[in-house]
């Protein structure tokens, strides 16, 4: 298995996994998603809301707020010693008591460690109008987006197969493939057509091209093929701010890694 990244920000990354199934692809698709640990709101304390909300749509609205994740210094609940109690070794508390007339903002709630806080300060939760208050105490533990979504790190992640693009020889150079190609990936040269200088990764297998071409009435196949790699797929990743996007993809492939070393143990195990 190989891993070469074509773009790798803050929050986003693209990267082509190659010599690998796609078994393996879905597989790692589905950790990044919903089996990476992160920080989210999970209960809380209303001393005062006379905001337009209800409590409940308050309490869902917090909950769903992305926040920074330390992997380093906490453990999930279901793991600490204090028995799911909440203690500082599994839980982050977060306060907000804030006034109208405002708009009340996700940077409004303030934690008790620098290194877990809302992971973008300027998310509406409820607008408040003169003498309204909301006054809260929140408590964010680590968990899976396998549990309830607010805890996925991504907001988008999937992949599709690396495409092969294979002009022919019988390829006249009319050029009408290149003018319906969306993505502009195609072009003429020397009479023929030719793919442009890394263009092959951005071609979304939509086969326009093939179509034109048999379209021109010039035999009964098309001078050019799209074909799929079955052992190369391109991902693209967004993540929500929770985690950086290397620090999503590298604990996705160690829960897969731990899940495999789990099996063979147990595996082992019965053969004796």
């Amino acid at each position: 298995m190989k891993i070469e990244f074509s773009s790798l920000e803050d929050n986003s990354t693209s990267f082509v996994l190659s010599e690998s199934h796609i078994a393996f692809a879905n597989a790692l698709r589905r950790a990044m998603q919903s089996e990476v640990m992160t920080f989210a709101v999970e209960d809380l304390k209303i001393y005062d809301n006379t905001s337009a909300l209800f409590d409940e749509m308050l309490a869902h609205r917090i909950g769903l707020i992305p926040l920074t994740t330390d992997l380093k210094s906490y453990v999930p609940r279901n793991q600490c010693t204090c028995e799911g109690k909440g203690c500082s070794k599994c839980t982050v508390t977060l306060t907000m008591s804030v006034e109208g007339p405002r708009m009340v903002l996700s940077e409004d709630l303030i934690s008790q460690d620098p290194a877990v806080h809302p992971a973008a300060g300027n998310i509406p939760i409820v607008k408040l109008e003169k003498n309204q208050k909301v006054v809260i105490e929140a408590y964010a533990i680590l968990d899976r987006g396998f549990e309830h979504s607010k805890w996925q790190p991504v907001t988008v992640c999937g992949y599709k197969n690396y495409p092969i693009i294979s002009p022919e020889k019988t390829c006249d150079g009319c050029g009408l493939c290149v003018e319906v190609c969306p993505k502009n990936i195609l072009e003429v040269k020397g009479g023929k057509v030719t793919v442009k200088e890394g263009g092959d990764i951005q071609c979304s297998l939509c086969r326009l091209c093939e179509q034109a071409c048999l379209n021109s009435g010039i035999g009964d196949e098309p001078a050019i093929h799209i074909i799929m790699d079955d052992k190369r797929f391109i991902f693209s990743m967004e993540g929500d701010g929770s985690l950086p996007a290397r620090e999503v993809l590298s604990q996705g492939l160690l829960f897969l890694k731990n899940q495999s070393d789990g099996l063979l143990e147990a595996l082992s195990e019965i053969r004796g």
